[in-house]
């Protein structure tokens, strides 16, 4: 997938990308708290790293295309990256759960707020930085 495919494609994909990547999210969040009585916090972080790994292989294959880096290169480059939004994405889900008891019941509330505050940052920096190819 080349570099001219127009940006509302990409974007459209990426978002389709990020809900499969937050089903993940939310089921392992879900899981490693209600079946495995894990601190909230703690399970974010696992839950997170899954769905990251789950959403650069959908978009190295779907979205983007493969990046100039080998592929473990560009998992590490891509999961690096991707802290800046994970960390808007982490923020806005731990004010949540320590401010709302809904959240607290329904963790995966705080799921979805925090993958929607992290969504353009991680595109942005997707798409012109980890998957990025040099004009041939």
């Amino acid at each position: 997938m080349s570099d001219a495919r127009p940006i509302g494609n990409q974007l459209v994909r990426f978002c389709a990308v990020g809900v499969a990547a937050f089903v993940v999210d939310a089921g392992v969040v879900e899981a490693l708290i209600k079946l495995a009585t894990w601190n909230p916090y703690l399970a974010r972080v696992v839950s997170y790293l899954c769905a990251a790994s789950f959403a650069w292989w959908l978009n190295r294959r779907y979205t983007f295309g493969a990046g100039q880096d080998p592929m473990h290169r560009e998992w590490a480059k891509y999961l690096a990256v991707n802290i800046s939004g994970g960390l808007v994405n982490y923020a806005a889900y731990a004010a949540l759960v320590a401010s709302s008891a809904g959240v607290r019941a329904w963790p995966w509330i705080g799921v979805a707020a925090g993958s929607v505050a992290g969504l353009l940052v991680n595109f942005a920096a997707n798409k012109w930085y980890v998957f990025r190819r040099t004009r041939g």
